[in-house]
């Protein structure tokens, strides 16, 4: 069924809430640590972030940049209430049957070196994901490539690029002065290719769920947005 400008579908709020849902829970498991094999290590929030960037990809691919660009912002916001209402949770006095202090601390504690960090590489690479996904299915129309019009091209790239972006930006600012400025370097390449393996994994399921909610959507106005700048979340166009 087609969509009017303003109103969205039960598929694309339900696409949005759990868009949200990945990004705060990923954040709160970030503090486990997982062994890959006996060569390195990983967060647990490794397992669900690239969630989000999956299902970035099927709301650019089916709703466009504009709604993409406003469940992105959605989702900052949706994540920084629940650190502020965490944070809010942790000074309250907790009342003498209350032992549970400490540990809340430790699971919930944020230190704000590495909340600013993660917030500000979310955004942007989630923001750079979308760009790129939907610059390339709009790049010249009439001719241009076949292959950058390809969702499963596009999807690839553009997770390579926001994982990219997001490491870019994370590592540096949360770690930079503690650890060495080599490990960080890998870090952020090893990051950024495990992201991208993620998906490529995953991409068949992608495709699949994309081509089903199209099927269930109908013709979406597939138009290039009116404008690309990012903090114009309210644009719908």
């Amino acid at each position: 069924m087609n969509q009017t400008r303003s109103h969205v579908s039960v598929t694309f709020m339900i696409l949005s809430v759990t868009f949200c849902v990945c990004i705060i829970v990923s954040n709160l498991v970030e503090i486990k640590t997982v062994e890959i094999g006996q060569f390195f290590s990983v967060t647990a929030g490794m397992f669900v972030f690239p969630i989000s960037y999956i299902l970035n990809d099927c709301i650019v691919e089916v709703y466009g940049f504009a709604k993409a660009r406003m469940v992105i912002w959605l989702g900052f916001a949706m994540n920084l209430l629940v650190a502020l209402l965490l944070q809010l949770a942790i000074v309250l006095p907790g009342s003498p049957e209350w032992h549970g202090q400490e540990a809340m601390e430790l699971v919930y504690g944020a230190v704000p070196r590495i909340f600013v960090a993660s917030f500000i590489a979310f955004l942007s690479g989630s923001l750079v994901n979308a760009y790129v996904m939907d610059r390339l299915k709009h790049s010249n129309p009439t001719g241009g490539s076949r292959l950058s019009r390809s969702f499963s091209f596009r999807a690839l790239l553009s997770t390579l690029f926001g994982e990219g972006i997001d490491s870019l930006i994370f590592f540096p600012i949360a770690f930079g002065g503690v650890l060495s400025w080599g490990l960080i370097g890998r870090l952020i390449v090893i990051q950024t290719v495990l992201k991208t393996l993620y998906e490529l994994i995953i991409l068949p399921v992608t495709v699949w769920v994309v081509r089903l909610l199209i099927r269930h959507e109908g013709e979406l106005d597939n138009r290039k947005p009116s404008s690309y700048k990012w903090w114009k979340f309210k644009d719908l166009d």
